[in-house]
């Protein structure tokens, strides 16, 4: 159904994310236009205009749109002033997910919100509860640190999978076969916290640890430091150190 009153919104960049929000927006009831505007638009008669462009490309696209909308990115350690300074209302809108293709739901995410005044970060977070995400307010001087969280929530978890994936190979073992043990994981740890963590840096056993790590030695070398400084991280959390390898290591 179409907000009568929603202001009229373009979206700037037609790659996975444009594409995604720009769905969204439709679905919603927004008049977001037929399509995404291609980079270069000037977004004429859009009371909200959102770069979904590469974060080097943030100011020049800013720079290009007419002066008066909310002009908005998306990325997720820039601050609002990433846009052009000459538009007074700037703001910021990350959903916090990955968005592997055009037609990804953004439905459940959170969006991590920022604007240049009260009125307009209320405005961001009536969209983003629109599209079925969860609003959260993230400073300025946050960003930075909420953006490393993110990488290690999911870039960081991606190159351990690739990493168990790579080694449980070598014993014949498909990528397939961990994934059912990956999810519970993340789960449990969703609802537990540190309560979730298992194995035997967990319970102290560097008889185990070490048997593992020389095997990972052998068929793996390269994974070492990895699998090093996973299991003293997770010896830490358990409250099990000095582990072995921190002890090598200090």
């Amino acid at each position: 159904m179409h907000h009568p009153r929603s202001p009229r919104i373009a979206v700037v960049g037609a790659g996975r994310l444009g594409t995604a929000l720009h769905r969204a927006l439709t679905s919603a009831g927004h008049d977001a236009g037929s399509a995404p505007l291609r980079r270069g638009a000037t977004a004429d008669g859009a009371d909200v205009v959102v770069l979904c462009v590469p974060d080097r490309e943030i100011e020049r696209a800013a720079e290009l749109i007419t002066a008066g909308p909310l002009v908005v990115h998306v990325s997720g350690a820039g601050s609002v002033d990433l846009v052009e300074a000459s538009h007074a209302r700037r703001g910021v809108l990350h959903p916090l997910m990955s968005v592997p293709n055009g037609a990804a739901s953004l439905e459940g995410a959170c969006a991590a919100i920022r604007a240049t005044s009260d009125v307009d970060a209320t405005l961001l977070r009536g969209l983003a509860r629109d599209l079925g995400m969860v609003p959260i307010d993230v400073a300025d001087e946050d960003r930075t640190a909420y953006h490393a969280a993110a990488s290690l929530a999911s870039n960081a978890l991606v190159a351990l999978e690739l990493a168990a994936a790579e080694l449980a190979a070598t014993a014949g073992v498909p990528a397939s076969a961990l994934q059912p043990l990956a999810r519970a994981a993340l789960s449990q740890v969703g609802q537990q916290g540190p309560a979730a963590l298992t194995g035997p840096a967990a319970r102290g056993d560097w008889e185990t640890v070490a048997a593992q790590r020389a095997a990972v030695a052998e068929r793996t070398p390269h994974l070492l430091p990895l699998f090093d400084a996973a299991t003293d991280a997770c010896a830490q959390i358990a409250g099990t150190t000095p582990s072995p390898i921190t002890a090598e290591s200090a």
